[in-house]
């Protein structure tokens, strides 16, 4: 039985029950946080505490909780739960009020909630054989830095992408991809890994932030500019992070193939960097 947590209480997942009237649900106002678990541990979970701070402060809701609790909070579940292998999901809102205004009154209680999914990603698949990628028209409002819980615009992508055959959607404005729906995109050229500069039109990862230093340790550069479709087709490589996929090689972008098709050598080799940094700092 999959344990949870709900403002204060661990409980069975099944009984845990949020108000109809809270923001989150109404308004979609909140913020999420995924950090992946491997041997049992968190991995870089001041990254992401520090962007779940950022995000929230943003958007002006309160944490109910120091970081140093809600990460020990996560380690519970963890441990609670069993997981050797997964992600910890983290949810917080602005609360519930008695009544649907714009406007939330002052001292609303926000909502904490969190739950664990076993998940496997060190060996799968999509990491032997790489995946696919459709390229979408990037619908979502203009703080994508706020990593907001109004997700419309990327579970449209994801659909639109699965029928296209791909496992990813790359959102597009004015011909620049901006970063996957759920993931940082990146492109291998002759200058090094390309990838988007961090500003309020993408959301910061934490995992693309740590592999790509990752890379500048290990003599790869690291080139933050924007990049057009036709670069990422024509590209060496081209890959994606997120907590849930670490690094995966992207072999086809909108049906294109990219390089020969199969997982390029630098980016399996960040992704054994990442995993091997993931082993030695997690907590």
């Amino acid at each position: 039985m999959s344990v949870a947590y709900l403002n204060g209480a661990y409980l069975p997942l099944a009984d845990a029950r949020i108000s109809p009237l809270d923001r989150g649900f109404l308004f979609a106002d909140g913020i999420y946080e995924v950090a992946a678990v491997i041997d049992g541990k968190l991995v870089d979970s001041a990254s992401h505490l520090a962007r779940l701070e950022r995000s929230t402060s943003a958007i002006g809701i309160r944490l109910p909780l120091p970081l140093a609790e809600i990460e020990a909070v996560q380690k519970e579940l963890v441990v609670r739960n069993g997981l050797s292998e997964g992600l910890v999901y983290l949810q917080v809102t602005r609360g519930a009020d008695r009544t649907r205004d714009f406007i939330a009154p002052e001292g609303l209680a926000p909502t904490l909630f969190l739950f664990v999914q076993a998940k496997p990603f060190l060996d799968v698949p999509a990491v032997r054989d790489g995946i696919a990628v459709a390229t979408m028209p990037d619908l979502r409002w203009a703080r994508r830095d706020i990593k907001s819980v109004g997700l419309l615009a990327q579970a449209m992508a994801k659909q639109a992408a699965r029928a296209a055959g791909a496992q990813e959607a790359w959102m597009v404005e004015d011909g620049f991809v901006t970063e996957g729906a759920s993931s940082t995109a990146f492109i291998l050229t002759d200058d090094g890994i390309v990838t988007r500069p961090y500003s309020q039109a993408v959301l910061a990862g934490c995992t693309g932030a740590a592999l790509a230093a990752l890379a500048e340790e290990s003599g790869i550069a690291v080139v933050r500019r924007a990049f057009t479709v036709a670069e990422a087709m024509g590209a060496k490589e081209a890959f994606i992070t997120s907590a849930s996929t670490l690094c995966q090689s992207v072999v086809r972008i909108d049906g294109q193939t990219i390089g020969d098709g199969t997982p390029g050598p630098v980016a399996m080799r960040l992704r054994q960097l990442y995993i091997d940094f993931a082993r030695k700092t997690a907590v």
